[in-house]
């Protein structure tokens, strides 16, 4: 097969669909890798690199898009380019199509067949390839929140570990899954006071032995989330709905409860946020005001840290991407956890969870 990896053309996305390594493994597979220009740059890798692990260097995305018969990427296609897709190709990237109508009717007009990294599942029901990217932004999201708090950012001016005999932020997390989880473990290194949310028992339980008391668990209601933001300095979204539209847990009549210059970090903006009053921002421009509370809406947070997020991302995105190269779409009809992964074939939505987030 023919595997194609064009450049990210998102704003501030310096990932690559495919490193240097991921491609070896391709042509060791017998495939052909043809790669744009300058595509791994922001890896600080260079085409003569990736010449060197066997791919073809070409010179424009279109080149890309005409000859694949599988595309690579790291975020959704844009309008440019999913009317470059084509029936009978393979698209294999992130997609988050709950929340984007105009990008699913552009991919089921293509006729292309789109595999999303995101609902593609493991053994345990877990979600594999949104794991490592979902480790990335629970930790850049900590950070993201110490420099929305200063107070030349808008914010309070809250060091998030505060200083003896100084209180700490405190940081709420909403969810206890792994963006949630990385986030209160980054939070806690920094000294913050952390209290996480959640509507599992089990995975509370889980969390109250994993942070031996240095976090408090609370199970999630909208009365326990609303006591609680009336004191939080942080308060981190992150709730997933695997390929569903992400639930509004603080609504705009809550943030009248907030301290003055509180921030918000939505790391489920992808999926369209855990707050109503999210709207994706950029890196270029991360940040906005809505009631006097600082947003955080960057919609690829790991694409700030394109060296740790390309290679954390490929090592788990390989496999299933070598299985779709070697068996081409029928790879989903044998395997039970890539299947799930298909999100749009021969013009239809076919995952359950977001043809119905969709309406479609």
């Amino acid at each position: 097969m023919l595997v194609g990896v064009p450049k990210e053309i998102k704003t501030h996305e310096y990932r690559v669909g495919l490193t240097p390594e991921a491609v070896r493994e391709y042509v060791a597979a017998g495939h052909r890798v043809i790669i744009e220009t300058r595509a791994g740059e922001g890896i600080s890798k260079g085409d003569d690199v990736y010449r060197a692990a066997g791919a073809d260097v070409v010179d424009t995305a279109a080149e890309v898009f005409a000859r694949a018969d599988m595309v690579v990427k790291v975020k959704e296609p844009q309008p440019n380019e999913w009317v470059q897709l084509r029936e009978g190709q393979i698209l294999y990237t992130y997609l988050h199509l709950a929340p984007d109508p105009d990008q699913a009717r552009g991919l089921m007009a293509s006729g292309v067949s789109a595999v999303a990294y995101e609902t593609v599942t493991a053994p345990d029901g877990s979600l594999p390839l949104l794991a490592p990217m979902s480790e990335v932004a629970g930790r850049l999201s900590i950070e993201a929140a110490g420099t929305a708090l200063r107070a030349f950012n808008g914010g309070r001016g809250v060091l998030l570990g505060g200083v003896p005999g100084v209180l700490p932020a405190k940081v709420l997390v909403l969810g206890g899954g792994v963006v949630g989880t990385q986030a209160a473990r980054m939070a806690v290194g920094l000294g913050a006071n952390v209290e996480i949310f959640d509507r599992s028992l089990p995975r509370l339980r889980a969390l109250d032995e994993m942070f031996q008391g240095r976090v408090t668990t609370r199970f999630s209601t909208m009365a326990t989330i609303e006591q609680a933001i009336s004191d939080a300095d942080v308060v981190i979204g992150a709730v997933l709905i695997p390929g569903a539209a992400a639930p509004h847990l603080v609504t705009r009549a809550m943030l009248g409860l907030m301290k003055p210059r509180a921030v918000l970090v939505d790391v489920a903006i992808d999926q369209g946020g855990c707050f109503e009053t999210s709207h994706p921002t950029t890196h270029a421009d991360p940040t906005y005001e809505v009631d006097g509370i600082i947003h955080y809406c960057v919609a690829n947070m790991p694409g700030a840290v394109p060296l740790t997020s390309s290679y954390a991302l490929n090592n788990a995105t390989l496999p299933f991407g070598l299985a779709l190269a070697n068996k081409g779409i029928a790879a989903c009809e044998h395997d039970p956890h890539l299947a799930p992964g298909l999100n749009v074939h021969k013009g239809r939505i076919v995952n359950k969870a977001v043809a119905e987030s969709l309406g479609f």
